[in-house]
């Protein structure tokens, strides 16, 4: 996947954890939309990691690994920014 398709499936990815986490979050959107890019990514390597492959194309399992890593990562924003 290119550039541009990470960062659309990062935009859907932290909408969806938005949705599935909801909550105040500290920085609002943007930091929720930039969580859901880098999401994408954390997604992408803890796939690579247990073997299901990278993210090289769209798939469902791709999007459920970005919405994961998503959610990690704005859980543990969220966790940070408690302190």
């Amino acid at each position: 996947m290119g550039i541009l398709s990470w960062i659309l499936l990062g935009l859907v990815a932290g909408a969806i954890a938005k949705a599935i986490h909801p909550g105040p979050d500290p920085g609002g959107w943007l930091i929720t939309i930039l969580l859901g890019i880098a999401g994408a990514f954390v997604g992408g390597l803890i796939g690579s990691l247990i073997g299901w492959g990278g993210m090289d194309s769209f798939s469902i399992k791709n999007l459920i690994l970005a919405v994961g890593g998503s959610i990690l990562l704005l859980w543990l924003y969220r966790m940070m920014k408690k302190r």
